[in-house]
């Protein structure tokens, strides 16, 4: 069984064996488990203070079942140790701004309607797939633009663990600053998990970066119980309460759940209201952020883990119709564009090399249906894995050594990528601007 494992996924070939591979896809689910959480909480209105309609758990068991059917065909398809799940961005894109569409357009049922947006789009997606039009997109893009858009991916991922760690907060005059209450428990156990899992991974530790995640979580949890137990005058300060770790981070109180039951959304998208003229610019929208999402992951996960070759990367074809399918199917099970997701690079930089990672990722997410009260104590509390997108984000930082700086045709749109990626928060809207100048120069 163990040798036919290998043999089905190249390990020996790639350098790596199951061990790995399952840490991989730990690290992985790990970092972006969230989307379990934040997910529902998007597209139900919840987040927002305002009911869309979509029913919370529903979402729910839609996110894991879209994510375990594209992340499974990515690993047995095109062998790929890339996990893809609904996308953060489209996700707020399909409740600001599909739905309220709808609405204007005179259609009762906007999250059926805007369902039927993202059905649509997946059909689009496909024809794109057979046309191989998207492989010719990722084939065309030099390799400075690659490199560049590979450390912009790590620059926005170690931004948003960042922000996650509540280091990194809102300010009104600078628009972002770094947070001045060093005491507050959320940078205590951010900061803490960072050294630790720097530690871990500086000593060269397999899986440092899931042991990290752990240590964190297990730091936070006596924390968490120890808070009750201090002064008044420190549990009541200011630096304490204003803590998101009090508001949002509390530990499992039991370990096994039923899952929801998935019928309020299931198969309700409305492709006719879809397709009326109104609906079509969100249709085209949702076509181009899923096509640059996919693409720019693609890029940066390949030049990451090595999958490069002569510019190219293998397999493009059949890593594009997994992403594909799962908007499909997402669309069906009743939530948003599902897209290639940057987290996957903590399970290369942990050492997954193949789709035995991702299919670790899959069965994860299943299983997170029956487990979901552990999965939130993590999931759910950001500063417990922001220290791995900051590591993994400094990993993918190496990229820059690889553009061409002494020509600045290519090293000016790179550059423009490189930092359009995580100052505009979005990675399509980030290759939009490097190819623009890249098709200027």
């Amino acid at each position: 069984m163990l040798k036919a494992i290998e043999n089905f996924f190249k390990l020996k070939e790639l350098n790596t064996n199951i061990r790995t591979e399952i840490i991989a896809g730990l690290a992985t689910f790990m970092t972006m488990a969230y989307i379990i959480f934040v997910q529902p909480a998007v597209l139900s209105g919840s987040m927002f203070g305002m009911n869309t309609g979509m029913d919370f758990q529903a979402v729910t068991v839609a996110t894991c079942i879209a994510t375990a059917i594209a992340t499974t065909i990515m690993a047995l398809y095109a062998n790929y140790p890339i996990a893809v799940a609904p996308g953060m961005g489209e996700n707020f894109f399909f409740v600001f701004s599909v739905m309220p569409a709808a609405l204007a357009a005179g259609f009762t049922n906007t999250w059926q309607v805007a369902l039927g947006v993202v059905f649509v789009a997946g059909v689009l997606f496909y024809i794109l797939f057979l046309l191989g039009i998207r492989e010719k997109i990722f084939d065309a893009i030099s390799l400075s633009m690659k490199n560049g858009i590979a450390a912009g991916i790590g620059l926005f991922i170690a931004f948003i663990g960042l922000q996650n760690a509540n280091l990194i907060i809102k300010s009104p005059g600078t628009i972002v600053k770094m947070n001045p209450h060093f005491a507050s428990p959320d940078l205590i156990v951010f900061l803490l998990g960072l050294l630790l899992t720097v530690i871990l991974h500086t000593r060269k530790v397999r899986g440092s970066i899931l042991w990290g995640i752990l240590g964190t979580a297990i730091f936070a949890s006596l924390l968490r119980l120890m808070l009750p137990l201090l002064p008044e005058a420190i549990s009541q300060s200011k630096v304490v309460t204003e803590s998101i770790l009090l508001s949002r981070f509390t530990i499992a109180n039991k370990i096994i759940s039923s899952p929801p039951s998935l019928a309020p959304i299931f198969f309700k998208m409305d492709i006719i209201h879809a397709l009326s003229v109104a609906m079509w610019p969100f249709i085209v929208i949702h076509l181009y952020m899923d096509v640059f999402d996919t693409v720019g992951t693609l890029i940066g996960i390949g030049e990451q883990a090595g999958f490069m070759k002569g510019n190219r990367l293998p397999r493009a074809r059949q890593a594009m119709l997994a992403d594909q399918a799962g908007t499909l199917a997402g669309a069906m099970l009743g939530t948003s564009t599902v897209t290639s997701y940057i987290e996957s690079a903590a399970g290369v930089e942990t050492g997954g090399r193949s789709g035995l990672t991702s299919l670790t990722v899959a069965l994860l997410f299943l299983l997170a249906l029956f487990f979901s009260p552990l999965i939130a104590m993590v999931g759910s509390y950001p500063p417990i894995t922001a220290p791995a997108l900051i590591l993994v984000g400094a990993m993918m930082m190496r990229n820059v050594n690889k553009i061409a700086w002494n020509d600045y045709s290519e090293a000016i749109p790179a550059f423009l990528a490189l930092i359009g990626i995580p100052l505009s928060y979005s990675i399509s809207d980030g290759l939009a601007l490097g190819f623009y100048f890249l098709s200027d120069s």
